[in-house]
């Protein structure tokens, strides 16, 4: 049993990924930490991540214990994702490993929850539950403000705004699985819903489509 989670930065799908998987007792596997941390990789070795020669390489060596690196959430780590998930090759390389995630969750899971950006329309696209979810702009650039100053990081909230909007004109427009809802996705918006709310209404939407 498979659940897609997709959707835009600071929509909330993250949080929403993680507590349906516990709830279900499935695996969960954020795909964006992923791409997040063949960028870090590149950065830490000075190289660019637009390189693809030498994102291609840091994809190639990815460890699981890459996922747990230091600065993944970093604003500039974001965007280094957004390069290397634009590359056809680094997105191959990286293929594999997830839908042998969905397909053989790791521990005692009955079934997995991916979320990212394209988890439901090219990772797993025949999953029977998928959601897609997001929120306005402005509602999530404040979210993700929040949680960057609860980090200590100094940043205006209309500078989050402004790099929210352009990491979403990338995501939307790249040639490369860009960020859309499947067809079959429920779309939920979480801009005027606490993150309770926003469970109910996911894990209603699972239930119904895997039976539980």
């Amino acid at each position: 049993m498979i659940v897609t989670v997709d959707g835009p930065v600071a929509a909330g799908k993250g949080t929403l990924a993680r507590r349906l998987a516990e709830d279900l007792g499935f695996a969960h596997l954020d795909t964006g930490m992923i791409y997040r941390a063949v960028g870090l990789k590149v950065l830490r070795a000075g190289g660019d991540p637009a390189d693809e020669a030498a994102s291609l390489t840091a994809a190639k060596a990815l460890q699981p214990q890459d996922l747990a690196m230091e600065g993944l959430r970093d604003e500039a780590t974001g965007f280094a994702a957004s390069a290397v998930g634009g590359i056809p090759s680094v997105r191959a390389a990286l293929l594999d490993y997830q839908r042998n995630f969905a397909a053989h969750p790791p521990g005692a899971g009955k079934g997995a929850v991916l979320d990212g950006r394209d988890a439901g329309t090219v990772v797993c696209p025949d999953a029977p539950a998928k959601l897609f979810v997001t929120a306005r702009a402005e509602v999530r650039a404040h979210r993700r403000w929040l949680e960057l100053s609860r980090r200590g990081e100094r940043i205006s909230e209309a500078e989050v705004l402004a790099d929210l909007r352009e990491r979403d004109r990338k995501d939307t427009e790249r040639t490369v699985a860009p960020l859309k809802p499947a067809a079959d996705a429920h779309l939920l918006d979480t801009s005027d819903l606490d993150i309770d709310a926003a469970f109910r209404a996911a894990r209603a939407f699972v239930a119904g489509r895997l039976g539980l």
